[in-house]
């Protein structure tokens, strides 16, 4: 499946809603933490949308397949 192009704040939506909590923000990066699989993910929010390569990490290191995402973004 393909990736949609995303803002970060969608991205976080999703985060949240995968249980993940926020730790910090240092800058114009938001530091949280996955406490499932005890990973720390780091989401620019910035302007622009996420890139593609960001984002297939992102949900590879919540476990995630590209649809399972999709789903709960739309959710």
């Amino acid at each position: 499946m393909k990736l949609p192009i995303i803002k970060p704040r969608e991205l976080i939506r999703v985060l949240e809603k995968k249980g993940c909590i926020l730790k910090r923000q240092t800058g114009s990066h938001r530091i949280f933490y996955y406490p499932e699989k005890q990973r720390i993910i780091v989401v620019p929010v910035h302007a622009k949308e996420i890139k593609k390569g960001l984002l297939r990490s992102i949900i590879k290191e919540l476990d995630l397949s590209t649809k399972e995402f999709l789903n709960l973004l739309k959710n």
